[in-house]
C-alpha cells in the first residue's frame, strides 16, 4: 500500500507596499501648473463676469512669471550644477524643465486664444474697446502721433546691436521690440532693440471724442498697446534708415536671492545687495517671443541669452496680459462681481442708545476676557478687528508691551502705524520683521528702518528659517496683575490681502497662550533652545511630530475599529512622509478629505493606497489661504488654525505656528465652515487618481452651491 503524502498549502506573506516609490506621488511642479489652470478656467467660465475673467487670465500670467523667477530657475541651476537629486516622484531636473514645457504650451496657447477670440471680442460689446493700431482711423492716429513725439519719444533709447554695440542687458520680466532696419546707403541690414517704457501705461486710452463707437453701445474705453504705437512711430527713432520689421519680446530672469546669512554680518545690508542684483537680474530663464518672429531673429535673440529652445515660448497677441489688471479698474460695476463690504463680528456691535444703529464695541480686552473670539476674513472686517484691537492696544495707558511679526504688510500699512504709536506712547514694542519673504524684502526693509527709528525693537529672524508664523502678544497691567492676550491667524498682517484672501484668527487671552507667546519670542528674539510649548505646535520644533502623532492616532482608531476622520485644509500638500502618513491612515480605514488650494503631490483614490482620500481645490474670488484641521479622535474632537502648510519648508525651515480651538462654540464654527467647502459645486474641483481635476457642476434640478458666496451671506446676515 502506498502511502500519500500530505499536501500543506503555505500562505503567502502580504506584499508590504513601500508608500515612498514615485509612482505614489504627482510631481509638485506640474501638481502647481495644475492649480494655475484652474484660475485660468475661471477666466474661461462664462458664470464669472467679464472684468473678473479679464482679472482671472492676469492673475495666470502673473503667478507663470514668478513661477519661471522662482521655480524655473531653481530647476536651471540644479541642471547646470549637474545635481542628480530626484524629485518625489522619481524626475530629474532636467525632465521637470521638459515635463512643465509640454504641460504649459498648450495651457499658454489657450490662454491667448481665448483672450484674442472671445474677451476682447465681448469687451467690444460693453463698449471697452482694445484696439490694434492698424485699425485706427487717421484721426486716432493724429492723436496718438502727437502724444508720441510729446510723452513717449523723449523716454525712448534705441540700442544698437553689432559688434561696435554688445547685446544690451535686458531688464526683467521687461517688454520690447526686436527691430530690423535697413541702411538705404549700403543696403546693410542693422539690428536694435527698443525697450517699451513700463513708465507709461501699457495700454494708451483714446480721448472721449475719438473713441471707438457702435451704433447701439457707448463706447466707455477705447486703448491702443504702448508697443504698438512706439513700433509705428520707429522712424523717429532710426532717421534715415528705412524700418523693415519689428517684433515684441519678452524675458524673465532668476528672481530669487541667495544670501549666506550665517555668513552677514548685517542680514539687513545683506539682503539690500541682493536687491540690486535682482534689479540688474539674474540669468535668463524664459523668452517670449510674438508668433510672427522668424527664426533668424529668434535664433540670435536666443543665443545671445544663452537659452535653448525649450526656454522659448511662442505667443499669438499680446505678450505680458498680466497688464490686464489695468482694465479691471474701469467703472462697470455690472461687469464685475458685487462689492463685497466685510462683516462685523456680532460680538464687536452694540446698538446705539434710542437707535436702531450699530456701532462698534469700543473695549476689546473687555470681550476677549469674557470668551475667546474668532475672526473670519474677508467675510469679517480685518480694520475694524485685528488692525482696530492693535490700535487700541497702542493707545490703552495699561498696555506695556507688544510683540508681534511680520511676514508680509501692505505699503501704506496701518499696523506699521499702530505699532509706531505705540512706541511713541511709551511702550515696548518688539517687531519680528522677516526679511527674507520673496519679492516683499525691500518692502519689509523699509519697514523695518521706520520701526528702528521710533524706538522699535526689530529684529529679523533667525538663521536659516522664515519666520512665518503670524502672531500678535499684547501684555497688559489689569488690577494688580500682568495678562497676556493674543492674536494668532493663518494670514499676513496685511490690511489689502485681507480683503482678497480667506484667512482665520483667534484672540484670546488664555494663560497657556499668552505664556507660549512669550516663549516664542524669546525664541525669535534671544537664544532661547524652547523645545517644548504648552498649547502652540511650533515649527520646526514640534509641529511636525504632533502632527503625525494626530494622524496615526485616527489611524490606531479606525484598526480598533472605531470611527475614525481627518479633515485638513491647507494651501498645499508636499511633504513626503505627511503624505505616507496619509496613505496609512487611509489604509487603515481613515475617511480623510483634503481641501487644497493649490500644489498636491498626494494620489487619491488609489485602490488599496489612498482610496479612502479625497482630495478637492476651491478657486473663486478669493484666494483660500486659512488652514484649518480637523481630527474625529473617537468623538473627543480636535481643531487647530495656523500658519503652517505641510510641505517641508513649512515644516523643517520655518518657523510657524499651530493652535488648536479650545473654545468649542469656535471649534463648532470651523467644523461648519470646513462642511460648506466640502458641498461647494460650483468652484471645486475634484483631484483624480491620474492627477487631473474635474469642476463640480451641480446636477439637474440642484441648486449651486458657492461656499465663498454661502460664507457671505452668513456674514450677512448675522
Amino acid at each position: 500500500m502506498t502511502r500519500r503524502k500530505k499536501v500543506v498549502t503555505v500562505k503567502e506573506a502580504p506584499t508590504e507596499i513601500n508608500l515612498t516609490e514615485p509612482q505614489y506621488y504627482f510631481n509638485r511642479e506640474i501638481s502647481w501648473l495644475e492649480f494655475n489652470n484652474r484660475v485660468l478656467h475661471e477666466a474661461f467660465d462664462p458664470r464669472t463676469p467679464l472684468l473678473e475673467r479679464l482679472k482671472f487670465m492676469a492673475i495666470f500670467s502673473s503667478n507663470l512669471d514668478e513661477y519661471f523667477m522662482v521655480r524655473v530657475a531653481a530647476l536651471k541651476e540644479q541642471v547646470a550644477a549637474k545635481v542628480t537629486r530626484r524629485s518625489a516622484d522619481g524626475c530629474t531636473a532636467q525632465e521637470q524643465l521638459e515635463l512643465i514645457g509640454q504641460r504649459l504650451r498648450p495651457m499658454v496657447a489657450q490662454q491667448h486664444r481665448h483672450f484674442e477670440q472671445a474677451l476682447r471680442p465681448q469687451l467690444a460689446a460693453k463698449g471697452v474697446y482694445l484696439l490694434d493700431y492698424i485699425d485706427l482711423n487717421q484721426e486716432q492716429r493724429r492723436y496718438l502721433q502727437t502724444y508720441f513725439d510729446e510723452q513717449i519719444f523723449p523716454v525712448l533709447t534705441p540700442l544698437a546691436i553689432d559688434p561696435g554695440h554688445p547685446f544690451p542687458y535686458i531688464s526683467n520680466l521687461s517688454l520690447n521690440l526686436a527691430v530690423v532696419i535697413k541702411d538705404p546707403a549700403n543696403g546693410e541690414e542693422l539690428f536694435a532693440r527698443v525697450k517699451v517704457p513700463r513708465i507709461l501705461p501699457r495700454f494708451l486710452p483714446l480721448p472721449e471724442d475719438l473713441r471707438l463707437q457702435q451704433k447701439d453701445v457707448p463706447a466707455v474705453w477705447t486703448a491702443v498697446p504702448l508697443e504698438q504705437v512706439i513700433a509705428h512711430n520707429l522712424e523717429s527713432l532710426f532717421p534715415g534708415l528705412t524700418i523693415l520689421e519689428y517684433y515684441p519680446f519678452r524675458i524673465t530672469r532668476d528672481g530669487d536671492l541667495e544670501v549666506a546669512e550665517d555668513e552677514a554680518d548685517d542680514l539687513l545690508l545683506a539682503i539690500e545687495q541682493e536687491l540690486r542684483k535682482r534689479r540688474f537680474g539674474g540669468t535668463i530663464v524664459r523668452l517670449e517671443v510674438h508668433a510672427s518672429m522668424p527664426e533668424v531673429v529668434r535664433e540670435m535673440l536666443r543665443q545671445e541669452m544663452d537659452l535653448g529652445e525649450n526656454d522659448v515660448y511662442e505667443v499669438e497677441g499680446l505678450l505680458c496680459l498680466s497688464d490686464l489688471f489695468a482694465l479691471t479698474g474701469l467703472p462697470l460695476p455690472e461687469l464685475k462681481d458685487p462689492v463685497w463690504r466685510s462683516a462685523l463680528p456680532p460680538r464687536l456691535r452694540r446698538t446705539i442708545e434710542g437707535s436702531s444703529s450699530l456701532e462698534i464695541e469700543d473695549d476689546f480686552f473687555a470681550i476677549i476676557r469674557k470668551q475667546d473670539l474668532m475672526l473670519h476674513h474677508p467675510y469679517e472686517s480685518f480694520s475694524n478687528t485685528v488692525q482696530r484691537f492693535l490700535t487700541q492696544a497702542a493707545h490703552d495707558p495699561d498696555v506695556l508691551a507688544i510683540k508681534t511679526t511680520l511676514y508680509r504688510t501692505s505699503g501704506d500699512s496701518p499696523i506699521v502705524d499702530a505699532l509706531i504709536t505705540a512706541a511713541e506712547n511709551g511702550k515696548q514694542v518688539s517687531v519680528l520683521v522677516e526679511l527674507k519673504a520673496r519679492f516683499d524684502e525691500e518692502n519689509n526693509i523699509n519697514w523695518a528702518r521706520k520701526l528702528e527709528n521710533v524706538g522699535v525693537h526689530v529684529v529679523y529672524g533667525l538663521v536659516g528659517l522664515k519666520t512665518h508664523t503670524k502672531v500678535m502678544l499684547v501684555v497688559r497691567r489689569e488690577e494688580g496683575r500682568i495678562r497676556r492676550y493674543v492674536h494668532i491667524g493663518t494670514g499676513n498682517y496685511n490690511p489689502k490681502t485681507a480683503r482678497l484672501y480667506t484667512d482665520i484668527g483667534l484672540l484670546s487671552c488664555r494663560d497657556e497662550l499668552g505664556a507660549d507667546l512669550t516663549e516664542l519670542f524669546n525664541y525669535l528674539t534671544g537664544y532661547s533652545r524652547q523645545q517644548t510649548y504648552r498649547k502652540l505646535l511650533v515649527a520646526p520644533v514640534n509641529l511636525r511630530d504632533r502632527m503625525l502623532a494626530l494622524i496615526h492616532r485616527e489611524s490606531e482608531h479606525a484598526r480598533n475599529g472605531l470611527h475614525a476622520r481627518i479633515v485638513a485644509k491647507m494651501n498645499a500638500l508636499v511633504d513626503p512622509r505627511m503624505i505616507v502618513a496619509l496613505y496609512e491612515a487611509s489604509q487603515a480605514g481613515v475617511k480623510v478629505d483634503l481641501i487644497v488650494r493649490g500644489m498636491c503631490c498626494l494620489r487619491p483614490q488609489l485602490p488599496g493606497i489612498s482610496e479612502n482620500i479625497r482630495v478637492v481645490s476651491i478657486v473663486g474670488r478669493f484666494l483660500e489661504h486659512s488652514r484649518i484641521l480637523y481630527f474625529h479622535n473617537h468623538g473627543n474632537e480636535e481643531v487647530f488654525i495656523g500658519s503652517a502648510d505641510w510641505m517641508t519648508r513649512n515644516l523643517d525651515r520655518r518657523v510657524e505656528a499651530v493652535v488648536p480651538i479650545d473654545d468649542p462654540t469656535i471649534a463648532k464654527d470651523l467644523q461648519e465652515i470646513l462642511g460648506i467647502l466640502l458641498a461647494d459645486n460650483r468652484q471645486a474641483w475634484d483631484l483624480q487618481a491620474d492627477g487631473h481635476y474635474i469642476q463640480r457642476r451641480p446636477a439637474v434640478g440642484v441648486i449651486e452651491q458657492s461656499s465663498q458666496r454661502t460664507l457671505m451671506e452668513m456674514a450677512r446676515q448675522q
